[in-house]
Parts: C-alpha cells; sequence; structure tokens
C-alpha cells in the first residue's frame, strides 16, 4: 500500500538531521529514509549546477532503491538549486524543500532588525533574493555568510563550531531588545541548530532564535494529508544512508535524535 511507504530526506552532511528530528514528532509513525551526501559536502560552498546535478540523483536513487512516497529536500541550498527541478522531474511524489525562516522572523521581531545566518550559496541564490525581496520594508534583515560553520558542526569539532559563532555573531552589529539592535536571529542552514546553545549563551534571552524544522514538519503532514498518503499505523523505523563514511552519520543520529 503506497501510504505504508517511507518518506525520503536528504541533505548534504548530517544537518538536515534537524529536519528529520521535526518531523519524527509530527509524523511520529512514519518511516523514513535518510541520505546524507557527505560525500560531496558542504553543497553551500559549491555553485548552484553542482548541487542541482547531486540532488536530481539522490532523488532518484531515493525513489528507484527505496520507493519512497514523499521527499523532503532538507537543505536550503539544495531546494533554492534543484527544488523545481525534482519536481518536474518526479511530479508523483509530494516534494517539500525548506527555506530560511524570514517570514516568521519578520512577525516575531520588536525591533525591526534581523540576523540571517545562512551558507554563502543559499544567500546568493535567486530563490533567497526573491523571498528577501517579498519582505522588503518589514524587517532590516542583516545578511550574514557563515562559511565553514557546517562543515565545524559536521565534523564535531565544538572548539571550531565556538569560535565560529562568536565570529559570526560579532560581525553581525549589536544584538538586544533595544531600538536599533538585532532581537531576532533566523538559523538559515538546516545545520545551524546544533549549535543552537552557542548562539543561546552568546546572544542571551532576548534574542530569539528561529529555524525551519516546524513549519516544514507541518508542510510534510498537509500534503500527505491531501494525497492520502498519512500513515497512522507505520512502525517509525529510520533508515540512515550516507555517500560518505556511515559512522559520522550513526553518531549524528545517536546524539541529536537518540536513534
Amino acid at each position: 500500500m503506497e501510504r505504508r511507504k517511507p518518506i525520503g530526506v536528504f541533505d548534504s552532511g548530517v544537518g538536515g538531521l534537524s529536519i528529520l528530528r521535526a518531523l519524527r514528532a509530527e509524523l511520529p509513525q512514519e518511516d523514513f529514509v535518510y541520505f546524507s551526501d557527505a560525500a560531496h559536502a558542504p553543497y553551500g560552498e559549491r555553485g548552484d549546477e553542482y548541487v542541482a546535478e547531486r540532488s536530481r540523483a539522490i532523488a532518484k536513487l531515493l525513489l528507484d532503491e527505496h520507493r519512497i512516497k514523499a521527499l523532503v529536500v532538507a537543505c536550503n541550498t539544495a531546494t533554492a538549486a534543484a527544488v523545481h527541478l525534482i519536481r518536474a522531474e518526479h511530479d508523483r511524489i509530494p516534494t517539500v524543500g525548506v527555506e530560511p525562516a524570514l517570514k516568521p522572523a519578520a512577525a516575531l521581531t520588536r525591533t525591526g532588525r534581523v540576523a540571517v545566518f545562512a551558507t554563502r550559496g543559499t544567500l546568493a541564490s535567486a530563490k533567497f533574493h526573491a523571498l528577501h525581496d517579498s519582505l522588503r520594508g518589514q524587517a532590516d534583515f542583516v545578511l550574514v555568510p557563515c562559511d565553514g560553520l557546517a562543515l565545524a558542526i559536521e565534523s564535531f569539532n565544538e572548539d571550531e563550531v565556538a569560535n565560529l559563532c562568536r565570529l559570526y555573531v560579532e560581525g553581525a552589529g549589536e544584538f538586544g531588545h533595544l531600538p536599533g539592535q538585532i532581537d531576532t536571529l533566523v538559523l538559515g542552514c538546516t545545520h545551524y541548530p546544533f549549535a543552537a546553545s552557542h548562539f543561546e549563551g552568546l546572544l542571551g534571552p532576548h534574542v530569539r532564535l528561529v529555524e525551519t524544522g516546524e513549519p516544514v514538519a507541518r508542510q510534510a503532514r498537509h500534503v500527505l494529508e491531501a494525497k492520502s498518503l498519512l500513515n497512522e499505523r507505520g512502525s517509525a523505523r529510520v533508515a540512515l544512508c550516507t555517500s560518505g563514511p556511515m559512522e559520522p552519520l550513526r553518531e549524528a543520529a545517536a546524539r541529536w535524535l537518540g536513534i
């Protein structure tokens, strides 16, 4: 039966586990296949053509080998570069992408100033520019390309993660809840929620962190219900797959998802 098939989720590495964590909370009886393209990471520092080629290949692999019923592109860079291509090539399955949470951040900010931490590839994409332009006048967005941060998180290098978080926070401007200060931070890469404790320690209680996992999970539920694909009797299995070494993915899943 179609609804009993798994949902495919992929990212350039382990960052998409933050999306998978939200998906499992929202859809507790669904089965998932998570693919980490670790041999070709990080996507955020590569060109659109390369990312699109890899994303299309992974979508085909998940369909052909794992018979997925739906696909979640759990990577901002891959969504920007390839989600439209995947939808055109595989229009029989619902495909959900992610994007930096600028809209929720614009609604949350009280000072009108929002920092967006993301990869260089995401910030340079046409999809991001269209989103940013659509919110012109609703908030002042400070865009910060965080080179190296996704890779440091991927490598479990906590010292480097802490140093890079501090570097980018200090470079973004003044954070706080007073007029003129940045009071909202968008974590615009799926890796960055796994550095949230570092950001919270640097920014304090007055700055809100906004990520994309929960909105993506709600959208996934919506599209599954619309297609009558929701599985309410599944076993909540998660299959882990990767183009690179398996042990880092297993360690990340154990550390961050408890599986």
